[in-house]
């Protein structure tokens, strides 16, 4: 993990940990796994880029490629862009329905480290 995308796992594994997770990073592929009260998140981050489309499609792939061959009811999967709006525009371009049959949840890292929430488009 390089530069940028390193500050958006640290921030989001910071974030977590101050909403009660207990939090790994680089497990089996994937830059965040994190648990609390028997459930588990799943996260792959992506930092400034030049081509966010691109790394937010690649994201979305690499979270489609570690989800188990049979349902987890306890797992959740999530997609940590920073927040800035190209990227920002990028994930939200997959429709809400989407995410929420899969159980991906949409999170922005700002600059100083602040953790929102996004939905995606409907």
């Amino acid at each position: 993990m390089r530069g940028d995308e390193a500050h958006v796992v640290q921030a989001f594994c910071v974030w977590l940990t101050a909403e009660g997770w207990t939090v790994r990073t680089e497990v089996n592929h994937v830059d965040v796994v994190a648990e609390r009260d028997g459930d588990r998140l799943y996260a792959e981050a992506k930092g400034k880029t030049s081509a966010p489309g691109l790394d937010v499609n690649t994201a979305i792939g690499q979270l489609l490629a570690r989800m188990p061959t049979s349902d987890d009811p306890a797992a959740r999967y999530a997609l940590v862009v920073r927040d800035e709006p190209r990227s920002v525009r990028a994930a939200q371009r997959v429709p809400q329905r989407v995410l929420t049959l899969l159980r991906i949840d949409l999170y922005a890292v700002a600059e100083d480290g602040a953790v929102r929430e996004l939905q995606g488009r409907c």
